[in-house]
């Protein structure tokens, strides 16, 4: 599960990704669901059969005491073997005590740039050492600095940092300025990559090769990470008319109706549909049907009919829809 435990963050990374909703706002989202109370976060993992959480923001170390509250109750409720790991730039000793006694598994440090070539000023050293807590570098590969990347990863080492991952920079909505401020191009059509970031991260593992150093690539994010989290949501919350997709969405049928009961009871009794096979969405005045049912049944009914494909998340955006057209419309059209 992604906790992003707050959105407020005084680091100012030029290249933040982080969505507008969010960014720079104390909220709090498990996943994509926007939560108010360790509750909503436990159902949220509950959701998903989480066996793990990554804390993120904003800086979860902007309010301290609610991530180590957080952390506590995801251990308690779902025990010690649910692991637990936080991205932050703050390197408090104090904080990040605070949080390992509180039961967090690994921190992953995030450097602002301007400290790439002077982590000797910060306190890294100090918090390596903390009993129990694994530490590592987490920053994204930007083109334009290899010689500051390279200095950070001589120092990771020779403090005994863990590992350090480096991330493909990425394109978003909330730092597309970075085109034309940075002069930073596209990889190519078909993704959001930066040009350059992929080969300087190779690079960079080909140098420092005793220091374990990751890539994540743009591709394996979305193509992998994000695919496994939504497949594993979905085969968890698909109710016996959904269709889990190898993607992760969710296929079903849906009929808009303005009396939900009504049209239930005319596919129940005049149609034989069970009632396993239908599930009545009020707020969105719909009723989500078996999709290989409604295929056969949508000529006959009075009403507006789809197949869509939707996100199995908390917001179920939706993917596709494709019209299943009425007998008056096959007559008229």
């Amino acid at each position: 599960m992604v906790l992003l435990i707050t959105g407020k963050c005084d680091t100012g990374c030029f290249y933040c990704p982080v969505s507008f909703e969010k960014k720079g706002l104390d909220v709090i989202y498990a996943n994509e669901k926007r939560v108010f109370d360790m509750e909503g976060i436990f159902g949220e993992a509950v959701s998903m059969d989480a066996t793990g959480t990554g804390i993120t923001g904003g800086d979860p170390l902007e309010e301290c005491e609610r991530t180590a509250r957080a952390i506590e109750g995801l251990k308690g409720r779902f025990g010690k073997g649910h692991h637990i790991h936080l991205y932050t730039s703050t390197m408090d000793p104090v904080k990040v005590r605070t949080l390992a006694e509180a039961g967090l598994d690994e921190i992953r440090f995030h450097p602002p740039v301007r400290m790439w070539t002077r982590m000797e000023e910060t306190a890294l050293k100090d918090i390596v050492g903390i009993p129990g807590l694994d530490v590592g570098l987490e920053v994204p590969a930007l083109p334009d600095r290899e010689r500051e990347l390279d200095a950070l990863l001589v120092y990771a080492e020779s403090v005994g940092v863990r590992f350090v991952n480096l991330n493909e920079l990425e394109f978003s909505e909330s730092n597309w300025d970075m085109m034309g401020d940075m002069g930073y191009g596209l990889k190519d059509e078909l993704s959001s990559a930066v040009e350059g970031s992929e080969g300087l991260a190779l690079r960079l593992i080909k140098r420092h090769r005793r220091l374990p150093v990751h890539f994540c690539s743009s591709s394996f994010k979305d193509g992998v990470q994000l695919r496994r989290r939504l497949i594993r949501r979905a085969n968890h919350i698909a109710r016996d008319y959904d269709i889990v997709t190898e993607d992760g969405t969710l296929l079903k049928g849906v009929l808009y109706a303005e009396d939900l009961a009504a049209a239930e009871a005319l596919l129940s009794v005049s149609y034989d549909v069970p009632a396993g096979l239908m599930h009545a969405d009020p707020d969105r005045k719909r009723l989500e049907v078996a999709s290989w049912v409604l295929e056969r049944l949508a000529a006959e009914l009075p009403y507006e009919c789809f197949i869509v494909e939707e996100y199995p998340t908390a917001d179920r955006l939706e993917v596709e829809r494709m019209p299943l057209r009425r007998r008056d419309v096959l007559k008229t059209g």
